[in-house]
């Protein structure tokens, strides 16, 4: 009965033991920053990291609930890509065309999502093997359809969503509209994992398919659903990151791993049945913390992707030493 209770007890306390270690990570690394440069405790500058933390916080969000599964998604990078050059070619600078071509993204994503599940679902080829693969795909449907380099333009009512700030707000000052859009990804993604049913069974199943199975979770379409809402988030970042930097070929390259070292450094569990929402975003804001000290120390862009190699390991061994203890 005891070792039972005591079992329990770590259980309890583990997602809080993570959520703190990334918190403390984002906290050490945002006040290095702070000793550089001190105007970042300033609310409005704080605001304005949030805002480039956006696209970021939000696909570890979504890649969250495939690692939960016990997948990964490594198309995300390449949705984000093909959601700008896409959203620049379809609106061409018509602001009339805006929201229309946003729902087709939308649908776009969706469709991407559902093709990734499926595949891992019914073929049971291996999530890393099948999202590597549509990555490649949609790459390619993306510079093919380009020609290669950035084509059309981008309104001013589609480069809102990364660039708005609204003014006299009381105590920051002021409110990027991408925080705003963070904010709601946030409280939808939490209350879905953490208020709902689909929470459960994205853990059961990412602990134990067969056993989840034999319980009656819905195993083809939860997995399946996983990838949708990680695609969706991918459009979301997507569009936040043309409306902040634009149309570019290389728009997302290299997010999908970010948002998955986010969530392993938030103490997601990489063979899925464990992780928290609170974790996946505080890792994000780690790793993206991180970037902005190197950039204010000046060092080139060669050394913060060798340094995001390095975070990458370095999280995996983590979760992996994590896993072996708590067995």
């Amino acid at each position: 009965m005891i070792a039972i209770s005591e079992t329990a007890t770590v259980k309890r306390r583990m997602p809080l033991q993570d959520i703190n270690i990334a918190l403390l990570i984002f906290l050490v690394l945002y006040a290095a920053i702070a000793l550089i440069q001190p105007n970042y405790l300033e609310a409005g500058l704080f605001m304005n990291f949030l805002r480039r933390a956006a696209p970021l916080v939000i696909l570890a969000c979504g890649q969250l609930c495939v690692i939960l599964t016990g997948g990964f998604d490594l198309s995300m990078g390449a949705l984000i890509t093909l959601v700008v050059l896409a959203a620049s070619i379809l609106i061409d600078g018509d602001p009339d065309m805006t929201w229309a071509v946003i729902a087709g993204l939308y649908a776009m994503g969706a469709t991407v999502g559902i093709l990734n599940g499926a595949i891992v679902a019914f073929l049971r080829v291996p999530s890393i093997i099948t999202t590597l693969g549509t990555s490649l795909l949609v790459t390619g449907t993306a510079l093919a359809w380009s020609g290669g380099a950035p084509r059309g333009d981008l309104p001013d009512n589609f480069r809102d969503a990364g660039r708005l700030v609204l003014r006299d707000i009381p105590l920051t000052g002021t409110l990027p509209l991408a925080v705003i859009i963070l904010v709601v990804v946030v409280a939808l993604v939490w209350w879905g994992l953490q208020a709902t049913v689909y929470g459960k069974r994205l853990l059961a199943l990412g602990d134990n398919p067969r056993a989840a199975e034999l319980a009656g979770v819905p195993v083809t379409a939860t997995r399946i659903s996983a990838f949708v809402i990680s695609a969706l988030a991918a459009v979301t970042a997507g569009i936040l990151v043309g409306g902040f930097s634009g149309v570019s070929v290389n728009a997302g390259k290299g997010m999908e791993l970010q948002a998955i070292a986010a969530c392993v450094i938030g103490g997601a569990q990489l063979l899925g049945g464990r992780g928290t929402v609170w974790g996946a975003v505080f890792g994000a804001l780690s790793l993206f913390a991180l970037f902005t000290l190197l950039n204010l120390l000046g060092l080139p862009q060669a050394l913060r992707d060798s340094v995001q190699g390095i975070i990458l390991i370095a999280a995996v061994g983590a979760s992996v030493w994590r896993h072996r203890r708590s067995n």
